[in-house]
């Protein structure tokens, strides 16, 4: 009898086989005759082509997504038993699941085993544990391409999007699921993951030093203390507290490459939604510099922030020695504010003497302690006006970090452009579109959206994909759950040995 099941079994595998064969031969075959029609018509209507291109693509897509589910088929198991992670399994139902390929969605009928030891777990699914299926529908090119698309366009667009390219055609709720499910992966092995990255950490040729730079932006992100507790501790301790309602602060960091004129080679860039202190940021940023010195621990180190004490007090104390550097464009912003209190906003005087301070500051050795003098002569002729009594007090004390022409000479950067574009184009450009309000996906959408900026998505893609990909074991001997009732012929031995 089992010799016949088996028999039966063969028979129906290659009975299917031969049916996917021909089915794929037939698919084949009409598309040659399509394209063969197309090369022979001669009728030039208005959009003929459109409507060509858009039929022959879904012709193609429908071959497609036939020879996936057969590939995906072939790589299932049947057997009594497997053993997966050192679990025995058992082999319970065959079932068809939906999966969102690259080319659309396909059915493939697979086999369901459940743990030997335990009737309630879930069953799981070999084919999908071999093939690295995600979340139990996506195929891991698929997962990867919506979340990268996802990462730079709401799930509504990319929904939209994925439907006028044709194939893949996820919907918006799954399109918004996958960043979340691969994000809560992502952090709870966070810093084995960014390890791994730091170590295929490639240094650009040509890289002369390495800038590192720390802000933050505000974004419409939930939780933390209500904005009203916070405007009113800040007023009772005499300060203002400015900002939208409901806004809190994404931290941004990024590590630089720059060249021996100080241009830009390529950057890591990292950011994270809202934490005291921005502890898991500074972590992140102070093992990407010490990375990089491990690999080139000659490189010079510049340090380019803005004014924010809690930015300087992390930059000076906690990283490596480095020269340090107020980043001129806000040097800038507070000269230019001086000088308007003092002359009229936009007037000829303003812009005059703006100009001439702004590349004293930027081109001469002492070009600091001149530009505070002059602000200094402001300051006593004016003495009412309060934003120069506070643009001098911001130059006197970042004195030290206003040596811009001796920087330039070495061919070091200046300015925290990167920084400042990466508050910008990794956070305020898709977390701050018109009525958008942020959870828990909110880090889910910064992660990726890091990586890609950072030239990383592949690699961190990888490291998330293996995780989905599990060795399964055919059990080819397998241990009776009870043990057999002996023959009648051994129980009367037994009776007659008792006697």
């Amino acid at each position: 009898m089992p010799l016949l099941k088996s028999a039966c079994a063969a028979g129906s595998e290659t009975s299917r086989e031969t049916s996917t064969l021909v089915n794929s031969k037939l698919r084949l075959d009409e598309i040659k005759r399509f394209v063969e029609t197309q090369r022979m018509s001669r009728k030039y209507e208005p959009g003929w082509f459109e409507k060509v291109e858009s039929e022959l693509h879904r012709k193609v897509a429908e071959f497609e997504r036939d020879l996936t589910a057969e590939i995906m088929a072939a790589h299932d198991v049947d057997a009594g038993a497997i053993e997966v992670e050192g679990k025995g399994h058992r082999r319970v139902l065959r079932a068809a699941q939906t999966y969102m390929t690259q080319a659309g969605e396909v059915v493939v009928e697979r086999w369901l085993y459940r743990d030997r030891d335990d009737d309630t777990a879930e069953s799981i699914s070999p084919m999908e544990l071999r093939l690295g299926i995600v979340d139990r529908f996506w195929t891991p090119n698929a997962a990867k391409t919506a979340l990268w698309v996802v990462a730079q366009m709401v799930p509504q667009k990319a929904a939209e999007l994925f439907e006028r390219i044709g194939g893949m055609a996820p919907s918006k709720s799954s399109l918004d699921r996958l960043p979340k499910r691969l994000s809560e992966q992502w952090e709870s092995n966070r810093e084995e993951y960014e390890a791994a990255l730091r170590d295929a950490m490639v240094i650009p040729e040509c890289t002369a030093s390495v800038a590192v730079s720390l802000d933050g932006v505000l974004a419409p992100i939930d939780g933390g203390t209500p904005t009203t507790t916070l405007r009113n501790a800040a007023a009772q301790a005499g300060l203002i507290s400015k900002g939208p309602a409901g806004f809190r602060e994404v931290g941004c960091a990024t590590v630089s490459f720059c060249d021996a004129n100080g241009d830009l080679l390529g950057a890591i860039r990292i950011a994270r939604t809202p934490e005291a202190k921005k502890v898991t940021l500074k972590a992140s940023l102070t093992a990407e510099l010490l990375a990089v010195l491990r690999k080139q621990p000659e490189l010079p180190i510049v340090k380019v922030a803005d004014g924010v004490d809690d930015n300087w007090s992390f930059l000076s104390k906690e990283l490596p020695a480095g020269d340090e550097v107020l980043d001129f464009f806000h040097a800038t912003e507070h000269l230019n504010l001086a000088l308007a209190a003092a002359y009229g906003p936009s007037t000829r005087e303003a812009r005059h003497r703006f100009e001439e301070l702004r590349d004293c500051l930027r081109d001469d050795d002492d070009g600091a302690t001149r530009v505070i003098r002059a602000l200094d002569y402001l300051r006593r002729k004016f003495p009412q006006r309060v934003d120069i009594r506070r643009c001098v007090a911001y130059f006197r004390k970042h004195r030290h970090r206003m040596n811009y022409a001796a920087l330039k000479k070495r061919g070091l950067p200046i300015g925290s452009g990167i920084v400042e574009a990466a508050c910008k184009t990794l956070v305020a450009q898709r977390l701050k579109l018109s009525g958008m309000r942020w959870g828990r996906g909110a880090q889910a959408i910064l992660t990726a959206r890091g990586w890609d900026q950072s030239e990383r998505f592949d690699e961190a893609w990888a490291l998330l994909a293996a995780e989905h990909q599990t060795q399964v074991h055919v059990l080819a001997r397998v241990i009776p759950f009870s043990p057999p009732r002996p023959s009648r012929m051994k129980r009367k031995t037994r009776l007659d040995n008792a006697g």
